[in-house]
């Protein structure tokens, strides 16, 4: 039990959830804003402005830079693992959602022409960032870890 206890005590921890959930429900708003309808899916879904994912990891990194110093190995993972996953959403992620798009729409082309139902498969198409997306991510992360370290949370 005091594992749990630990776990949801760790300042750094709960510092990094924090950020996510800020984006998901920034992402949500800003969904709610341009569509002009609210999809409660955007507080859970991948995609979208700002990068949750970029916010998470990125929180991490720096709220351990600023406990633990620029100079420690905590640091040093935890901003190597940020780079990483705000690349891959940038990258891989970013490509998978267009190749989604288009496989969905070769889909509904493909039933139009032969009469035949296809098997029902809807790919994701949100599932990657756009560079904005995650720079907003970032800032949102540094930001959110300069504001807990500065209240002396951390």
């Amino acid at each position: 039990m005091k594992y749990i206890t630990d776990l949801f005590s760790n300042v750094f921890v709960i510092t990094a959830l924090a950020s996510w959930a800020e984006a998901q429900v920034l992402k949500t708003i800003i969904h709610a804003i341009v569509n002009r309808k609210v999809d409660m899916t955007r507080l859970f879904g991948d995609g979208g402005m700002p990068s949750g994912h970029s916010a998470t990891v990125t929180s991490l990194a720096a709220s351990i830079g600023l406990v633990r110093g620029l100079d420690s190995v905590e640091f040093a993972i935890a901003g190597i693992v940020a780079v990483v996953v705000c690349h891959d959403a940038m990258g891989v992620r970013l490509e998978t959602g267009k190749q989604s798009t288009v496989l969905n729409e070769i889909v509904k082309t493909m039933e139009l022409f032969t009469s035949e139902k296809l098997p029902e498969v809807k790919l994701k198409e949100f599932v990657g960032h756009t560079p904005m997306q995650v720079t907003a991510g970032v800032i949102l992360g540094i930001v959110n870890a300069i504001l807990v370290y500065n209240l002396h949370i951390l």
